[in-house]
Protein backbone atom coordinates (compact mmCIF):
# COMPACT_ATOMS: atom_id res chain seq x y z
CA UNK A 1 0.00 0.00 0.00
CA UNK A 2 1.36 3.38 -1.03
CA UNK A 3 0.45 5.96 1.61
CA UNK A 4 0.55 8.65 -1.08
CA UNK A 5 -2.69 7.18 -2.38
CA UNK A 6 -4.24 7.34 1.08
CA UNK A 7 -5.33 4.74 3.60
CA UNK A 8 -8.80 3.27 4.03
CA UNK A 9 -10.21 3.60 7.53
CA UNK A 10 -13.22 2.13 9.30
CA UNK A 11 -14.40 3.79 12.52
CA UNK A 12 -17.14 2.17 14.60
CA UNK A 13 -19.11 4.26 17.10
CA UNK A 14 -17.47 7.09 15.19
CA UNK A 15 -19.15 9.97 17.05
CA UNK A 16 -17.90 13.29 15.71
CA UNK A 17 -15.07 11.61 13.80
CA UNK A 18 -12.21 12.66 16.07
CA UNK A 19 -10.11 9.85 14.62
CA UNK A 20 -10.55 11.34 11.15
CA UNK A 21 -9.56 14.76 12.50
CA UNK A 22 -6.47 13.19 14.09
CA UNK A 23 -5.41 11.63 10.79
CA UNK A 24 -5.92 14.96 9.03
CA UNK A 25 -3.80 16.82 11.57
CA UNK A 26 -1.08 14.17 11.29
CA UNK A 27 -1.08 14.65 7.51
CA UNK A 28 -1.93 10.98 6.94
CA UNK A 29 -3.95 10.94 3.71
CA UNK A 30 -7.26 9.10 3.79
CA UNK A 31 -8.64 7.53 0.64
CA UNK A 32 -11.94 6.35 2.12
CA UNK A 33 -13.29 6.73 5.65
CA UNK A 34 -16.15 4.44 6.64
CA UNK A 35 -18.05 5.45 9.78
CA UNK A 36 -20.66 3.64 11.81
CA UNK A 37 -22.68 6.04 13.95
CA UNK A 38 -26.40 6.36 14.77
CA UNK A 39 -26.51 9.70 16.60
CA UNK A 40 -27.75 12.27 14.09
CA UNK A 41 -26.12 15.26 15.80
CA UNK A 42 -22.74 13.49 15.68
CA UNK A 43 -23.01 12.55 12.01
CA UNK A 44 -24.05 16.14 11.28
CA UNK A 45 -20.72 17.35 12.70
CA UNK A 46 -18.79 14.68 10.81
CA UNK A 47 -20.37 15.43 7.45
CA UNK A 48 -19.87 19.16 8.02
CA UNK A 49 -16.12 18.73 8.44
CA UNK A 50 -15.62 15.62 6.31
CA UNK A 51 -18.37 15.48 3.67
CA UNK A 52 -16.70 12.52 1.95
CA UNK A 53 -17.29 10.24 4.95
CA UNK A 54 -19.18 7.07 4.05
CA UNK A 55 -21.76 6.52 6.78
CA UNK A 56 -22.63 2.87 7.47
CA UNK A 57 -25.32 3.35 10.13
CA UNK A 58 -25.89 0.91 13.00
CA UNK A 59 -22.83 -1.18 13.88
CA UNK A 60 -25.05 -4.26 14.11
CA UNK A 61 -25.82 -3.95 10.41
CA UNK A 62 -22.23 -3.49 9.22
CA UNK A 63 -20.91 -6.38 7.15
CA UNK A 64 -17.13 -6.21 7.23
CA UNK A 65 -16.82 -8.74 4.42
CA UNK A 66 -18.36 -6.19 2.05
CA UNK A 67 -15.83 -3.48 2.85
CA UNK A 68 -12.64 -2.91 0.85
CA UNK A 69 -9.26 -3.68 2.48
CA UNK A 70 -9.01 -1.61 5.68
CA UNK A 71 -5.68 -0.34 6.99
CA UNK A 72 -6.99 0.59 10.44
CA UNK A 73 -10.17 -0.11 12.42
CA UNK A 74 -10.90 2.31 15.25
CA UNK A 75 -13.64 1.95 17.84
CA UNK A 76 -14.69 3.02 21.31
CA UNK A 77 -17.72 0.90 22.15
CA UNK A 78 -20.25 2.44 24.57
CA UNK A 79 -18.86 2.74 28.09
CA UNK A 80 -22.21 3.30 29.81
CA UNK A 81 -22.42 -0.08 31.52
CA UNK A 82 -18.68 -0.29 32.28
CA UNK A 83 -18.31 3.02 34.10
CA UNK A 84 -18.34 3.51 37.86
CA UNK A 85 -20.59 6.51 37.13
CA UNK A 86 -23.36 4.02 36.38
CA UNK A 87 -23.92 2.61 39.84
CA UNK A 88 -27.36 1.12 39.14
CA UNK A 89 -26.64 -0.71 35.88
CA UNK A 90 -22.90 -1.46 35.80
CA UNK A 91 -23.22 -4.85 34.16
CA UNK A 92 -20.35 -4.53 31.68
CA UNK A 93 -20.19 -6.80 28.67
CA UNK A 94 -23.54 -8.34 29.57
CA UNK A 95 -25.26 -5.00 28.89
CA UNK A 96 -27.06 -4.21 25.67
CA UNK A 97 -24.91 -1.11 25.10
CA UNK A 98 -21.46 -2.05 26.36
CA UNK A 99 -22.02 -5.52 24.90
CA UNK A 100 -21.83 -3.92 21.45
CA UNK A 101 -18.11 -4.56 21.83
CA UNK A 102 -18.85 -8.01 20.41
CA UNK A 103 -20.18 -6.43 17.21
CA UNK A 104 -16.91 -4.52 16.89
CA UNK A 105 -15.00 -7.75 17.52
CA UNK A 106 -17.00 -9.46 14.78
CA UNK A 107 -16.19 -6.70 12.31
CA UNK A 108 -12.53 -6.73 13.36
CA UNK A 109 -12.36 -10.44 12.48
CA UNK A 110 -14.15 -9.83 9.18
CA UNK A 111 -12.01 -6.87 8.15
CA UNK A 112 -8.61 -8.12 9.37
CA UNK A 113 -7.01 -4.64 9.29
CA UNK A 114 -3.31 -3.98 9.65
CA UNK A 115 -3.97 -1.96 12.81
CA UNK A 116 -6.76 -1.46 15.31
CA UNK A 117 -7.41 0.87 18.24
CA UNK A 118 -10.08 0.37 20.89
CA UNK A 119 -10.82 2.86 23.68
CA UNK A 120 -12.91 2.49 26.82
CA UNK A 121 -13.07 3.63 30.44
CA UNK A 122 -10.24 2.69 32.80
CA UNK A 123 -12.76 2.09 35.58
CA UNK A 124 -14.32 -0.95 33.90
CA UNK A 125 -14.52 -4.15 35.97
CA UNK A 126 -11.33 -6.22 35.94
CA UNK A 127 -13.19 -9.23 34.59
CA UNK A 128 -14.42 -7.32 31.52
CA UNK A 129 -10.97 -5.86 30.97
CA UNK A 130 -9.47 -9.36 30.93
CA UNK A 131 -12.14 -10.70 28.57
CA UNK A 132 -11.55 -7.86 26.12
CA UNK A 133 -7.76 -8.23 26.34
CA UNK A 134 -7.95 -11.97 25.73
CA UNK A 135 -10.26 -11.54 22.74
CA UNK A 136 -8.20 -8.75 21.18
CA UNK A 137 -4.90 -10.46 21.92
CA UNK A 138 -3.25 -7.38 23.45
CA UNK A 139 -3.09 -5.72 26.85
CA UNK A 140 -4.31 -2.11 27.04
CA UNK A 141 -2.24 0.93 27.83
CA UNK A 142 -3.85 3.30 30.34
CA UNK A 143 -3.59 6.94 29.33
CA UNK A 144 -5.06 9.80 31.31
CA UNK A 145 -5.96 12.73 29.08
CA UNK A 146 -4.58 15.05 31.77
CA UNK A 147 -1.17 14.50 30.16
CA UNK A 148 -2.27 16.35 27.02
CA UNK A 149 -5.23 18.43 28.22
CA UNK A 150 -6.71 20.33 31.14
CA UNK A 151 -8.97 17.50 32.31
CA UNK A 152 -8.68 14.15 34.03
CA UNK A 153 -9.98 11.40 31.73
CA UNK A 154 -8.45 7.99 32.37
CA UNK A 155 -8.99 5.57 29.50
CA UNK A 156 -7.76 2.17 28.34
CA UNK A 157 -6.46 1.85 24.79
CA UNK A 158 -6.05 -1.57 23.20
CA UNK A 159 -3.97 -1.43 20.02
CA UNK A 160 -1.59 -3.52 17.95
CA UNK A 161 0.28 -0.40 16.87
CA UNK A 162 3.78 -1.07 18.24
CA UNK A 163 5.81 0.89 20.77
CA UNK A 164 3.03 3.17 22.06
CA UNK A 165 4.14 4.76 25.33
CA UNK A 166 2.58 7.42 27.53
CA UNK A 167 2.60 10.89 26.00
CA UNK A 168 4.78 13.56 27.57
CA UNK A 169 2.97 15.67 30.16
CA UNK A 170 2.21 19.03 28.57
CA UNK A 171 1.23 20.50 31.97
CA UNK A 172 -1.95 22.13 30.66
CA UNK A 173 -4.09 23.56 33.45
CA UNK A 174 -7.83 24.03 33.64
CA UNK A 175 -7.23 27.74 34.25
CA UNK A 176 -5.39 28.06 30.94
CA UNK A 177 -8.37 26.88 28.88
CA UNK A 178 -11.26 28.82 30.43
CA UNK A 179 -12.24 32.06 28.71
CA UNK A 180 -12.94 34.02 31.91
CA UNK A 181 -13.18 33.45 35.62
CA UNK A 182 -11.18 31.21 37.91
CA UNK A 183 -10.62 27.46 38.30
CA UNK A 184 -10.44 25.87 41.73
CA UNK A 185 -8.24 22.96 40.67
CA UNK A 186 -5.31 22.30 38.33
CA UNK A 187 -7.22 19.79 36.21
CA UNK A 188 -10.91 19.63 35.39
CA UNK A 189 -13.07 16.61 36.04
CA UNK A 190 -13.69 14.08 33.29
CA UNK A 191 -15.87 15.60 30.55
CA UNK A 192 -19.32 14.02 30.64
CA UNK A 193 -22.16 14.05 28.12
CA UNK A 194 -24.19 16.26 30.47
CA UNK A 195 -22.83 18.95 32.77
CA UNK A 196 -24.13 19.66 36.26
CA UNK A 197 -27.32 21.77 36.62
CA UNK A 198 -26.77 25.53 36.91
CA UNK A 199 -28.24 25.46 40.43
CA UNK A 200 -27.30 25.24 44.11
CA UNK A 201 -27.62 21.45 43.98
CA UNK A 202 -25.52 21.38 40.83
CA UNK A 203 -22.67 23.23 42.52
CA UNK A 204 -22.97 20.98 45.58
CA UNK A 205 -22.65 17.96 43.30
CA UNK A 206 -19.55 19.43 41.69
CA UNK A 207 -17.98 20.08 45.08
CA UNK A 208 -18.87 16.79 46.76
CA UNK A 209 -18.79 14.32 43.86
CA UNK A 210 -16.14 15.92 41.61
CA UNK A 211 -18.61 15.81 38.73
CA UNK A 212 -19.05 18.48 36.08
CA UNK A 213 -17.11 21.47 34.82
CA UNK A 214 -17.38 24.99 36.28
CA UNK A 215 -15.59 28.33 36.47
CA UNK A 216 -15.95 30.74 39.38
CA UNK A 217 -16.54 34.47 39.05
CA UNK A 218 -14.21 35.56 41.86
CA UNK A 219 -10.76 34.39 42.89
CA UNK A 220 -11.63 34.45 46.60
CA UNK A 221 -14.49 32.00 46.19
CA UNK A 222 -12.58 29.81 43.75
CA UNK A 223 -9.63 29.48 46.13
CA UNK A 224 -11.77 28.82 49.21
CA UNK A 225 -11.76 25.23 50.48
CA UNK A 226 -14.55 22.82 49.59
CA UNK A 227 -16.02 23.06 53.10
CA UNK A 228 -15.89 26.84 52.99
CA UNK A 229 -17.70 26.88 49.65
CA UNK A 230 -20.37 24.53 50.95
CA UNK A 231 -20.89 26.71 54.02
CA UNK A 232 -21.19 29.85 51.89
CA UNK A 233 -23.80 28.43 49.51
CA UNK A 234 -25.90 26.79 52.22
CA UNK A 235 -29.30 28.45 52.17
CA UNK A 236 -28.64 30.34 48.93
CA UNK A 237 -31.19 30.49 46.11
CA UNK A 238 -30.35 29.41 42.58
CA UNK A 239 -30.21 33.06 41.49
CA UNK A 240 -27.79 33.88 44.29
CA UNK A 241 -25.46 30.97 43.61
CA UNK A 242 -25.28 31.84 39.91
CA UNK A 243 -23.38 34.97 40.92
CA UNK A 244 -20.61 32.68 42.18
CA UNK A 245 -20.08 30.22 39.31
CA UNK A 246 -21.01 29.20 35.79
CA UNK A 247 -20.83 25.93 33.84
CA UNK A 248 -18.12 25.75 31.19
CA UNK A 249 -19.24 26.62 27.68
CA UNK A 250 -18.92 24.60 24.48
CA UNK A 251 -15.58 26.12 23.48
CA UNK A 252 -14.07 25.38 26.89
CA UNK A 253 -15.37 21.80 26.94
CA UNK A 254 -13.97 21.33 23.43
CA UNK A 255 -10.58 22.49 24.67
CA UNK A 256 -10.70 19.96 27.51
CA UNK A 257 -10.99 17.27 24.83
CA UNK A 258 -8.27 19.11 22.81
CA UNK A 259 -10.73 19.75 19.98
CA UNK A 260 -10.66 22.93 17.88
CA UNK A 261 -12.74 25.73 19.40
CA UNK A 262 -15.22 25.79 16.53
CA UNK A 263 -15.50 22.07 15.87
CA UNK A 264 -19.01 21.79 17.33
CA UNK A 265 -20.27 25.21 16.25
CA UNK A 266 -23.05 23.86 14.02
CA UNK A 267 -24.80 22.24 16.99
CA UNK A 268 -26.81 23.79 19.80
CA UNK A 269 -25.46 23.62 23.34
CA UNK A 270 -27.04 20.41 24.64
CA UNK A 271 -26.25 18.12 21.68
CA UNK A 272 -22.77 19.61 21.34
CA UNK A 273 -21.96 18.85 24.97
CA UNK A 274 -23.33 15.34 24.57
CA UNK A 275 -21.07 14.77 21.55
CA UNK A 276 -18.01 16.20 23.31
CA UNK A 277 -18.51 13.93 26.30
CA UNK A 278 -18.75 10.90 24.03
CA UNK A 279 -15.72 11.79 21.94
CA UNK A 280 -12.10 10.70 22.00
CA UNK A 281 -9.50 13.07 23.38
CA UNK A 282 -8.01 14.26 20.09
CA UNK A 283 -4.40 14.57 21.22
CA UNK A 284 -4.36 11.07 22.74
CA UNK A 285 -5.60 9.50 19.51
CA UNK A 286 -3.05 11.54 17.55
CA UNK A 287 -0.31 10.30 19.87
CA UNK A 288 -1.27 6.66 19.29
CA UNK A 289 -1.73 7.05 15.53
CA UNK A 290 1.64 8.79 15.23
CA UNK A 291 3.32 5.43 15.95
CA UNK A 292 1.60 3.64 13.04
CA UNK A 293 3.52 2.85 9.87
CA UNK A 294 1.13 2.77 6.92
CA UNK A 295 3.82 2.31 4.28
Amino acid sequence: MNIKNGITVCSLFDGISVAQLALQQLNIPVNNYYASEILKSATKVTQHHFPGTIQLGDVREVDGTRLPPIEILIFGSPCTQFSTMNRHNRIGLEGDKSGLFFEALRILKEVKPKYFIMENVASMPKHDRKVISDLLGVEPIKINSKLVSGANRSRLYWTNIPDVQLPIDRKITLQSIIEDGFADKKKGNSVLTKNIPYTVNGLKRYLTKSIGQVAFHTKDFAYASKDEKLDIIEGMTNDEVRKLFRPLNTVELSRLQTLPDNYLEILKKTPSHHCIGNSFTLEVIKHILSHADFN
